[in-house]
């Protein structure tokens, strides 16, 4: 099962959203590293990053699998966009897909 391990909110001004959030609701956020900023909330954690062009705004969840490749392709049988293939990081993968419906995600797998 797939769990929710996170979450991201992407801004054309991370800056500001990172003010807003941290003043607010006392969220503990970091310094940016590669434009993304992590946030502590006391609950799920995640992060605030500058937001692309293909996903300018808007909160994505980021669901934890065991293989990105197979869940991807899975996805992509219910009629998922792939917007970012499989990126690879210290200590995990990442991907960004687009449900049917518009909704955006990030599958996470760790290594």
């Amino acid at each position: 099962m797939g769990k929710v391990v996170g979450f991201e909110l992407n801004s054309q001004d991370a800056q500001k959203a990172s003010e807003f959030y941290s003043h607010v609701f006392g969220w503990e956020i970091s310094e940016p590293n590669w434009g993304y900023r992590s946030v502590t909330t006391g609950g799920i954690s995640g992060g605030i990053a500058q937001g692309p062009q293909d996903y300018p705004h808007g909160t994505r969840i980021q669901i934890e699998v065991s293989s990105i490749d197979e869940s991807v392709i899975k996805a992509q049988e219910y009629g998922a966009l792939i917007v970012r293939e499989k990126m690879e990081f210290d200590d995990f993968f990442v991907a960004y897909l687009v449900d049917p419906t518009g909704l955006g995600i990030g599958l996470i797998q760790r290594k």
